[in-house]
C-alpha cells in the first residue's frame, strides 16, 4: 500500500453549515387543556388527544385514531362520563366522580368549549 492523503469530503456532502443547520425544536403554540380529575380516574384533552387514567393505567387517544367523543353526567348526577370512539368503532369510556357536585357543570362547560376547539366538526 502507498501512503496518499485523506480524501477530502467533496463538496454538498457531511454536514450543513452552521447557518444552514437545524435549530432546537420549537415548542408549538399550546391550546387549551381540560383535566377533571377523582381519587382514582382522570380524563385530559389537549392539543395531543384525549387520555384516560384509570387505576393507575393509562390510555391515550391521538386525535388522528378518534372518530367521536361524547360525555354526560352519570345518571345519580355526581359524575362526569366521557366516551371516546375510537376509529375501529370501539368505545372506551372513564368516569370521573364530581365533588363537589357544582363541579359537574363547570366542566360540562370547559369540556365543551376545548372539544369544539380541536374538533370543531364533531
Amino acid at each position: 500500500m502507498t501512503d496518499q492523503p485523506p480524501a477530502s469530503t467533496p463538496p454538498g456532502f457531511g454536514p450543513p453549515p452552521p447557518q444552514y443547520a437545524p435549530g432546537p425544536p420549537q415548542p408549538s403554540a399550546p391550546g387549551p387543556e381540560f383535566l377533571a380529575v377523582d381519587k382514582h380516574n382522570s380524563v385530559v384533552v389537549d392539543a395531543s388527544g384525549v387520555a384516560f387514567e384509570m387505576y393507575d393505567i393509562t390510555v391515550d387517544f391521538p386525535w388522528a385514531e378518534i372518530r367521536s367523543v361524547h360525555y354526560k353526567a352519570s345518571p345519580n348526577g355526581k359524575a362526569l362520563m366521557v366516551a371516546v370512539v375510537h376509529l375501529d368503532g370501539r368505545v372506551y369510556e372513564c368516569v370521573v366522580n364530581a365533588k363537589p357536585r357544582e363541579l359537574l357543570r363547570g366542566w360540562f362547560a370547559q369540556l365543551a368549549w376545548v372539544l369544539g376547539y380541536y374538533r370543531p366538526l364533531g
